[in-house]
């Protein structure tokens, strides 16, 4: 969470709730018993589109995309 923190300027775990809940970042990824994590590349790609000014809408299109890869990904293993 602190990488994830520093990486998209969210100050807080509830921003970053809100931001999911708002379909603008994509959910965590399981990564222990009570621990969670991000795909870096999905962060960077979701840092990448706030940069260049995308619409809340395009992040939405865009974090959709990015959860469409991660299950084919799991498909595919």
């Amino acid at each position: 969470m602190p990488a994830v923190k520093a990486e998209t300027g969210h100050r807080s775990h509830a921003s970053i709730y809100n931001a999911i809940r708002d379909g603008l970042f994509t959910k965590p990824v399981l990564i222990g018993q009570r621990s969670v994590g991000w795909p870096d590349v999905e962060v960077r790609a979701i840092c990448a589109a706030r940069i260049a000014g995308r619409s809340e809408a395009e992040i939405r299109e865009l974090v959709g995309r990015l959860h469409a890869k991660r299950a084919d990904l799991l498909l595919s293993i």
